[in-house]
């Protein structure tokens, strides 16, 4: 150390040394939290529609609309090493060709939050359950929603996001189509985790997370177009690129 570049050096790379210790401490913390998450997702409407993938197409294909009752209670994957929970409901159909493996389709996600983590416009922001009336206020940004308790979500006759559409462009009448919950867990420190990793020992194995299977009904004619109109929520940036 007889020199300022040297004494900079060991300083740094002590440091870092600590740095990636305390980070890999962080990290394996979380065993000690067992996760339990429970959900009930129940099917609540499905219409399958013929419509154009794009104004200039001429084309025409069939879209599935799919409506869902969810309550789940996430409370168990928060904690003090959990930035943020992506949560989603994919719909899981047979392929068109028997020898293909099962189309899936995310009809419905959310970025939930953790208590620390900071505003992000593509969060998930609960609606408000205040009846809107009066004179429109001036268009504001969301804000962040005051929760304690986050991982808590009750959505009735949820509309989707996303409508379902398949590469064959036909839907109509395919049989043993399934929801199913999935997730996210997105750390400050450590490895992603998802839904699929419910044999770690850490990790229960949710319950009521999947829908009876059912089947895609015929096409249908006439349908308002209120009656398929997609969620929109409450993300800012919805759309655009985070």
């Amino acid at each position: 150390m007889h020199s300022t570049l040297v004494r900079i050096q060991n300083v740094f790379g002590f440091f870092t040394t600590v740095a990636f210790c305390l980070a890999i401490l962080v990290a394996l913390s979380v065993v000690s939290f067992p996760q339990s998450p429970s959900a009930s997702l129940q099917l609540r409407n499905v219409q399958v529609v013929k419509g154009r993938p794009h104004y200039y197409s001429t084309k025409r294909e069939e879209y599935a609309h799919v409506k869902f009752d969810l309550d789940m209670d996430l409370t168990s994957f928060f904690n003090w090493n959990t930035k943020q929970v992506f949560v989603y409901v994919k719909a899981s159909y047979p392929s068109s060709s028997p020898s293909d493996p099962p189309s899936q389709a995310i009809i419905w996600d959310a970025i939930i939050p953790g208590v620390a983590a900071p505003w992000h416009h593509n969060q998930y922001v609960p609606p408000s359950s205040k009846p809107s009336g009066g004179k429109k206020s001036k268009s504001k940004p969301p804000q962040q929603p005051l929760t304690t308790t986050p991982g808590l979500l009750k959505l009735d006759n949820q509309r989707p996001k996303y409508q379902i559409t398949d590469a064959s462009g036909q839907l109509a009448e395919r049989a043993n189509a399934t929801l199913e919950l999935g997730w996210n867990i997105q750390p400050w420190v450590g490895l992603l985790s998802w839904s699929n990793w419910g044999g770690l020992a850490t990790v229960k194995e949710i319950d009521g997370g999947r829908t009876e299977p059912f089947d895609f009904p015929d096409v249908v004619g006439q349908v308002k177009k209120e009656e398929l109109k997609t969620e929109v929520g409450g993300e800012g940036n919805r759309g655009k690129p985070a």
